[in-house]
């Protein structure tokens, strides 16, 4: 150890090549911000203390696309960020700066552009047919299709769209969308030429429930890509690898992995392609849920951390309270926003049966065929109707994304168990106990044990590729909107009915992951979060004062309102983004996308334009009222508690087991909403406020421990980090939450901090220091302050409600 107070650094930054990074930052690349604007932002990154950047998909998307997840072609670096010139550029700017990067891949699928020729291998398909040589590459269920691919494209019923549909260089054209000609058929009459396709084109509507390929989630957009085969699977990963293999990228996301048939097999082959790579996926796990063992990866993008974290700062006592409030607020009855459960199964039922239909229909047959065909006559009659009710009834009642089962293997117990479970549930929406047997019939499909048939081995895949894609937009993308007691509890990853996290167990969690995980990501905003990290640390404080709250909300006109439970949302919304008065450029698309996914009066396919303008009306409305000013003020009170949130959640996220990411901007304070608000091009300059600045300096201090000191944090082949819980003695212990990483960095937080001061204060609270002198990391400097021994919480968190603390001997 040196006197400053940390050990001596390992090796210049600039010199090392490391496997794992210290830490990543996050860019969203668009149009509006290319390689060459991430490129201009590396020296402050590097100053920053960062070791990687992290790119959003740089393969080649739909043009304008602001996120780049609906690829184009995987042969090629995007145009419209520079092209793979423009990458280069900045990778070498990157390492001349000590920084690596790492790649967003997306396996899952592919983009169904408007423009056709730019995905050539679905023009191909679409062109030749299930004979079509490239026709391997997309999930397509010909059967269902009669050999055709339904296409939802038109905005009206086929005769009516006639007038606009045309053929023009060969080609069919329809608005802005151009298709390609089946060879022999351009000279045919309109109707004739339409029917003679290898592709169904159909009104839009009808993707719901006839679409006979399989999508990202609901998205028809969005093509399922089978990267199970290994043709497919060289062909769309040669670009990514080849930047691997020169040594333009680092390391690897995975997007979306449960929706892929073999999650397992393919990131067992793409740890082998890429030379074992560091590689996070985006697994959402369940509270308590372990990442599968045998996935050869570092760990998670860090939702599950996210969930940790943000738990600290939720009083579960004034949860509960908050709970009882929204209730006699807004009268929502329990399976409507009433009840967390409730809600979420009734919201699972109407996904499965209606956003989801196609998908379910094509299970229904699976189950059919496989229960034919099995040799094993006990799976034999049993009607569709009854096994669509089994394979509905067990879906919505599995607690996680997916099982990981396959035919004529030996499920994990994890998932038997799983499964199991929720047959036990499933049983009983059978009236007659010998339909009922269904559920059986289905479970053992489900668990890969249906004998030696084709749609056996086909079943456990769709049922866990629905499995996932049922789970986000039911949970996600419904309940979350629906059941709001606590907005910023109702976040990826998150668990809305019990979202408070005590301090043994976000130690336990460490622990785990210090022994199985220790290069697994960890986050507290991403592009995909409901509400940015600082978001949430300002509605957490709402679980401490619940009765205040209640009461500003009783004082607010609701005369405007479109209903009481969209009121509660739009204020909770107002005091996460903390900018006043309200702004309804920001508020608006947010109320408007949460009335949506909530879908209890409108939604994005079946709109109410009445209830949808009343919205827009009463945000609007909202801005220069009594109520904003209101709000104005108790955000004001609140403040110091945020602070203590928004700094102790950085810095546990910054030095807790894992390779912490920070989201473009969040190392100032970051106040944004669900997409598209976080999603504006990135802004890499200082800003203004006294909490921004403290944010910034801590964030900074923390990542440049880990880049000159990553043997305290990240394993390396001649060090073994290490993860200890402090806990602090004393009546206000419950409010501290500490830990030391590898006997050299403390850290130190304060949570909930106003109960914490409504009890009077620290008082004699006190932590006691591991051996050694130790030296405060974020002391002014000219300031340095050392401790040693046992140390009240009140000299500790004397000047900020934060401390790290490096030993020196």
């Amino acid at each position: 150890m040196t006197r400053e107070g940390v050990p001596p650094a390992a090796a210049p930054r600039a010199a090392r090549a490391a496997a794992v990074p210290a830490s990543t930052y996050r860019l969203q690349l668009q149009p509006g911000f290319p390689f060459a604007a991430a490129e201009h932002a590396v020296p402050y990154l590097a100053g920053l203390g960062v070791s990687h950047l992290h790119l959003s998909p740089v393969l080649t998307a739909v043009p304008g696309s602001t996120h780049g997840y609906d690829v184009t072609d995987h042969g090629t670096v995007r145009e419209e960020l520079g092209g793979e010139r423009g990458l280069r550029a900045l990778s070498a700017t990157a390492r001349a700066h000590g920084l690596g990067l790492v790649l967003d891949i997306v396996p899952n699928h592919m983009a169904v552009p408007a423009d056709l020729r730019l995905n050539r291998p679905l023009w191909e398909v679409l062109r030749e047919g299930r004979g079509s040589p490239w026709a391997r590459w997309f999930d397509i269920d010909w059967a269902a299709g009669g050999g055709r691919v339904l296409l939802p494209v038109l905005g009206e019923r086929l005769h009516e769209a006639l007038p606009h549909i045309r053929v023009e260089d060969g080609t069919l054209r329809y608005h802005d969308h151009i298709l390609p000609l089946r060879e022999g058929t351009e000279g045919l009459p309109l109707p004739e030429l339409c029917a003679a396709q290898h592709y169904r084109l159909v009104w839009w509507r009808l993707g719901r429930s006839e679409l006979n390929y399989r999508r990202f989630f609901t998205i028809s957009g969005l093509i399922g890509v089978r990267v199970e085969d290994p043709e497919v699977f060289a062909a769309t990963h040669r670009k990514v690898l080849q930047l691997l293999r020169e040594g333009v990228a680092d390391g690897l996301r995975v997007d979306h992995p449960d929706g892929l048939a073999d999650p397992g097999g393919y990131l067992r082959r793409l740890h082998e392609e890429s030379d074992g790579r560091w590689t996070v996926v985006e697994k959402i796990l369940a509270d308590g849920e372990p990442l599968p063992g045998s996935w050869p990866v570092a760990g998670t993008t860090g939702y599950d951390a996210l969930r940790q974290v943000d738990g600290l700062f939720v009083d579960p006592q004034g949860h509960g309270e908050l709970e009882a409030c929204y209730r006699t607020f807004t009268g929502a009855q329990a399976d409507l926003g009433g009840e967390w459960e409730a809600t979420r199964l009734r919201a699972a039922h109407r996904v499965l049966t209606h956003d989801l239909a196609a998908e379910t229909e094509r299970l229904t047959r699976t189950a059919v065929r496989a229960c034919a065909d099995s040799p094993d006559l006990s799976l034999r009659d049993h009607a569709p109707w009854a096994l669509r009710t089994a394979l509905c009834e067990l879906l919505v009642r599995l607690p996680v994304y997916r099982p990981y089962t396959a035919q004529g293997v030996r499920p994990d117990p994890r998932d038997a168990a799983l499964l199991e479970g929720a047959a036990q549930g499933a049983r009983e929406a059978f009236r007659l106990s010998a339909e009922g047997a269904a559920v059986d019939a289905v479970l053992r499909l489900a668990l890969g044990d249906a004998g030696d048939c084709a749609a056996g081995a086909e079943f456990p895949v769709r049922f866990a590729q629905l499995s996932s894609a049922l789970r986000a937009k039911s949970v996600e993308d419904a309940a979350f909107y629906r059941y709001v007691p606590l907005l910023s509890a109702c976040e990826v990853g998150g668990e809305p009915g019990r979202p408070a996290v005590r301090p043994e167990g976000f130690h336990a969690y460490c622990a785990r992951m210090q022994r199985d995980r220790p290069a697994s990501g960890t986050v507290l905003s991403t592009h995909d979060t409901k509400r940015s990290g600082d978001a949430r640390a300002a509605l957490a404080v709402l679980s401490e004062c619940p009765q205040r709250w209640a009461e500003l909300l009783a004082g607010t006109d609701l005369s405007g309102a479109p209903d009481r439970h969209t009121a509660w949302v739009y204020w909770q919304t107002a005091l996460a983004l903390g900018a006043f008065p309200p702004p309804p450029g920001r508020l608006v698309p947010a109320l408007l996308k949460a009335v949506r996914e909530a879908g209890l009066r409108t939604t994005w396919t079946e709109g109410d334009a009445e209830y949808e303008a009343a919205v827009e009306r009463f945000v609007t409305a909202q801005r220069d009222g009594a109520g904003a000013r209101a709000l104005a003020g108790f955000a004001a009170e609140l403040a110091p508690y945020v602070r203590a949130n928004v700094l102790g959640a950085a810095l546990l996220q910054l030095t807790m087991p894992g390779v912490p990411e920070l989201y473009q901007g969040t190392e100032h304070t970051y106040r944004a909403l669900v997409d598209p608000d976080n999603r504006d091009p990135a802004t890499i300059a200082e800003r203004g406020s006294a909490l921004d600045a403290e944010k910034s300096r801590l964030t900074a201090a923390a990542l440049r421990l880990r880049a000159d000191h990553p043997e305290l944090f990240l394993p390396g082949a001649r060090w073994a980090p290490t993860y200890e819980p402090l806990y602090a003695e004393g009546e206000r212990a419950a409010h501290c939450v500490a830990f030391v990483r590898t006997g050299a960095v403390l850290t130190a937080v304060t949570r909930l901090s106003l109960r914490l001061e409504l009890r009077g204060g620290w008082g004699s609270t006190r932590l006691t220091l591991p051996e050694g002198i130790w030296q405060d990391a974020l002391a002014e400097e000219g300031s340095p302050r050392e401790l040693t021994g046992t140390v009240p919480l009140g000299r500790l968190f004397g000047s900020a409600p934060v401390a790290v603390l490096t030993r020196r001997t």
